[in-house]
């Protein structure tokens, strides 16, 4: 894909990022509850400051999963901006505060794609989304929640549990979905499904191509 067909958004990309920002604002919705869940359960032993940390990784899903399935830039702010807006309609009792963190979060998961121009979409660059996402959005935290104020120690936990959070819903769980809906089919008018179905052929390619030798080794021993 060219520089300039990954800044060209179709109908169908605009499409693709309502659907997600819709569907994971529904998810992150249900992250709230959990986490004010955990957060009562921990309170009575100092540690309810941590409630939201063990499932922070899917307030990051929207805009992994867009950048991923589309791989164009732009498209994982505007799936977060949309997800952090509904929730924030549907009932989310934080407040409109939530659209400019989306926005924090969007940027810092576009940034590990950007590093390589959105030309690489692998393990890798997931993992490090995981990364540029939980630093950026908690360093973003220490201004807007105020954790400046947390100690040393509740800080280093605070971030650990974020970050492995992170690496399994927003890079494990992400990619793994996507690339079972890429298998499926539901993806192939997206950058993710076209490159599934090109390895696809290449691999039917292959094999056609040695049972073809083997046939060939088969015939010679006759």
């Amino acid at each position: 894909m060219t520089d300039e067909k990954k800044f060209n958004w179709k109908l169908k990309d605009i499409l693709m990022i309502a659907i997600a920002g819709v569907l994971f604002s529904f998810l992150y919705l249900a992250t709230d509850y959990l986490g004010l869940a955990i957060s009562t359960a921990l309170t009575p032993s100092g540690w309810g400051v941590i409630g939201y940390e063990p499932a922070y990784g899917i307030y990051f899903m929207a805009a992994a999963f867009a950048v991923y399935v589309i791989q164009k830039p732009g498209v994982g702010i505007v799936a977060e901006v949309i997800a952090a807006t509904l929730e924030v309609l549907e009932g989310n009792w934080f407040g409109p505060s939530v659209i400019l963190t989306g926005l924090v979060q969007g940027a810092a998961i576009e940034l590990a794609f950007a590093i390589w121009r959105y030309k690489k979409f692998t393990w890798n660059q997931m993992v490090l989304a995981s990364f540029t996402v939980t630093f950026i959005s908690y360093a973003y935290n220490l201004w807007s929640a105020q954790y400046y104020l947390l100690t040393p120690n509740v800080i280093t936990v605070m971030v650990i549990i974020r970050l492995v959070s992170s690496l399994v819903f927003t890079t494990c769980v992400t990619k793994l979905l996507a690339d079972g809906l890429a298998k499926a089919g539901v993806l192939n008018a997206y950058a993710l499904g076209q490159a599934n179905a090109k390895k696809k052929a290449f691999e039917v390619e292959e094999d056609a191509g040695e049972e073809a030798e083997n046939g060939l080794e088969v015939g010679k021993n006759k």
